[in-house]
């Protein structure tokens, strides 16, 4: 018999067992109250010797999944399964009425009990059952404890089975939720506000990536899915909210990899009245009081953070000088002879950033911020005051990939106009990721944006850091997949 044929018969015997329930009158009741978790009971009362656990007579009422089950004759032990962890259930015949029906229960079923707390003669905690309730059962059979959820793909597509069988992917998901809550809580310790920014824009920007296109059929109008809340959340400094952050998803139309998925959450916040390097203080700040507040046994920010100018990281990382970075011809014949793909539109800020991408940023191990950008590739970035070849914006690189963006925001509405016009312009010779014009952002800068500087962190990679995974998809509940 196949494994395919042999799942087929246990479906079918789990459901004319169901079948036998209902007919008994049990069929998926909802009036069963827990009082107890697994893990409070085992920490609450595993300190307690056997006699002096007896001796207290403690009744509690329990939830779970059955994970174990071992039969034997007039007496049985099982382990069920809460959110919280396992505990064990000891089950006799004499004791319970409807003994019978914990006998055709399977592994996977759900099931409330009542009883009292004891120790066994090994010592561990246990319920001794009274009450055995069947709550839902399960009609498929739970994967093998060890073929389990070996098979990533399986891991992804059906995430549900792989929370119940593999406790390192709970710990890991408990870990995201904490950190962005300890995120959340830090900005809002220092008197940050959070917002909401909308979902579908009516122009893609605040980011140039290819966007993803959708449509309202009451307005009869082509909307995007935001591929970054950037240039709404300016609009509130604009109206006066001078620390405002939002976490939230993003929406990029780009292919698959270890490192990217269509849809990623992001944190990003803005700040009156600083610049970009003050943001490198924050973030190093923040990063160091999360990983430390969340424990998640990690030291990745405990150092002090490296900081290098594109510039000065190129050179570190090449046989080339800060003159060559200037020579257009010279950069080229970098690229040529390094097997560096460019455009015949390049210009000397795009080519430079490509080898950069190309030949530094891999290598970048140690969290690192790489500050003083091309004015090319940040059309909505502050140029240094002394250079408009050069904006005020950092990224931060840790293991070699990308966590970060930031910079002091253009705030000149004449200037960011110009800049969304030579957007335009690339983006009709082909660049699908080119920002379009926003003629409703221009206008709200003319009210006038206070200087200020604006953060993004990719809270996806954030979690890969903490929790040392090497995909995206290990930190993403319900990854993005291609069709089976």
């Amino acid at each position: 018999m196949s494994d395919q044929q042999d799942e087929n018969h246990l479906i079918e015997e789990r459901r004319k067992k169901l079948e036998n329930l209902k007919e008994k009158g049990i069929n998926y009741p909802n009036s069963f109250r827990r009082s107890n978790l697994a893990k409070a009971l085992i920490d609450g009362y595993s300190q307690f010797e056997k006699d002096e656990l007896a001796k207290k007579s403690i009744s509690v009422s329990i939830a779970g999944r059955i994970m174990l089950k071992r039969e034997m004759g007039k007496a049985s032990f099982s382990t069920i399964q809460d959110m919280t962890g396992r505990i064990q259930l000891y089950l006799r015949q004499d004791a319970l009425e409807n003994y019978e029906i914990f006998k055709v229960s399977d592994l996977g079923d759900i099931v409330g009990v009542k009883g009292t707390l004891f120790k066994t003669n090994t010592g561990e905690l246990s319920v001794q059952v009274t009450e055995f309730n069947m709550l839902t059962k399960s009609l498929r059979p739970l994967p093998e404890k060890h073929l389990g959820l070996s098979d990533i793909e399986t891991k992804y597509r059906k995430r549900y089975l792989d929370l119940l069988t593999n406790i390192e992917t709970q710990k890991v998901f408990e870990t995201r939720s904490r950190v962005i809550n300890d995120i959340r809580q830090f900005l809002i310790n220092d008197d940050f506000i959070e917002v909401e920014t909308p979902m579908m824009h009516p122009i893609p920007g605040g980011a140039t990536a290819k966007p993803f296109v959708t449509h309202h059929n009451a307005l009869d109008m082509e909307l995007f899915l935001r591929i970054a809340p950037e240039l709404y959340l300016k609009r509130l400094v604009i109206g006066g909210m001078e620390k405002v952050f939002e976490i939230n998803r993003n929406f990029r139309n780009e292919g698959l990899s270890t490192k990217h998925n269509p849809e990623f959450t992001m944190l990003e916040f803005y700040t009156a009245y600083v610049d970009y390097k003050f943001q490198m203080d924050f973030v190093e700040n923040m990063l160091r009081s999360v990983e430390k507040t969340t424990n998640t046994g990690t030291s990745i920010f405990s150092d002090e953070f490296d900081r290098f100018t594109m510039d000065e990281a190129i050179v570190d990382h090449n046989s080339i000088s800060l003159k060559d970075l200037t020579n257009k011809n010279n950069l080229i014949d970098f690229c040529k002879k390094n097997s560096i793909n460019l455009d015949d539109a390049d210009e000397i800020g795009n080519i430079k950033n490509i080898i950069f991408e190309s030949t530094v940023e891999e290598k970048l191990i140690k969290p690192t911020f790489i500050y003083n950008y091309p004015v090319e590739i940040s059309p909505l970035a502050r140029s240094l005051d002394k250079d408009n070849s050069t904006v005020e914006r950092f990224e931060l690189f840790v293991n070699g990939k990308e966590l970060g963006n930031s910079f002091s925001e253009l705030n000149d509405p004449e200037e960011q106009a110009n800049r969304f016009e030579l957007q335009v312009k690339e983006k009709e010779a082909g660049d699908e990721e080119a920002m379009q014009f926003d003629k409703d952002y221009i206008e709200a800068l003319e009210y006038g944006l206070a200087p200020c500087a604006g953060v993004g962190i990719g809270i996806d990679r954030l979690i890969m850091l903490l929790t040392r995974k090497e995909s995206i998809r290990d930190v993403v509940l319900f990854p993005q997949l291609k069709n089976k």
